[in-house]
């Protein structure tokens, strides 16, 4: 069995990262624009967000056709436990945050552009709806932070600390 993950699932990785990067990076920069360029930032963020969620379900989908390969040595089990569960909620995070993203938008009653075409508004606007949508969206966001660090320093702590190949099974290269 092979020690790496496949050439499709480390691009797909290390491309999704680049992306929320990008994705946080707009959101951040929020407010230190113009209203006419900051309506281009967030049109940047609302396409970056798009973009995560499609990667995203490409992966969920490669997880289920490529089997996942073993750590050497082999985790303890709650290790093995703990890091799945991060995982599932790295899925579950970046797959829900897209869409709160665009429900706060479509109850907001705001147009916005897709990859160069309009998206229909489809439902009612309705300001409370909006409001309780975004404070979601904003809280999930903020915890990402915290998940994707994590998600970070147990790589780390795996390649310098324990010395496994956690790390080498996603990286490019041989």
């Amino acid at each position: 069995m092979r020690n790496r993950y496949s050439l499709i699932q480390i691009s797909l990785h290390w491309a999704t990262l680049v992306m929320i990067i990008l994705t946080y990076s707009a959101m951040l920069s929020r407010g230190m624009f113009s209203e006419d360029d900051e309506s281009f930032i967030n049109l940047f963020h609302f396409n970056f967000g798009i973009t995560v969620w499609l990667l995203m379900f490409i992966r969920l989908g490669l997880r289920h056709y490529y089997a996942t390969p073993p750590i050497e040595p082999p985790l303890a089990e709650w290790q093995s436990i703990a890091s799945k569960g991060l995982h599932w909620m790295l899925y579950l995070l970046f797959l829900s945050l897209p869409i709160l993203g665009f429900l706060t938008l479509q109850f907001g009653g705001k147009d916005w552009v897709l990859y160069g075409f309009t998206v229909p508004q489809w439902v009612t606007p309705d300001p409370s709806w909006r409001k309780l949508l975004k404070q979601t969206h904003e809280t999930l966001a903020n915890t990402g932070y915290f998940l994707i660090g994590f998600h970070t320093l147990a790589a780390l702590y795996h390649h310098y600390i324990r010395r496994d190949d956690t790390l080498r099974r996603m990286l490019p290269g041989k």
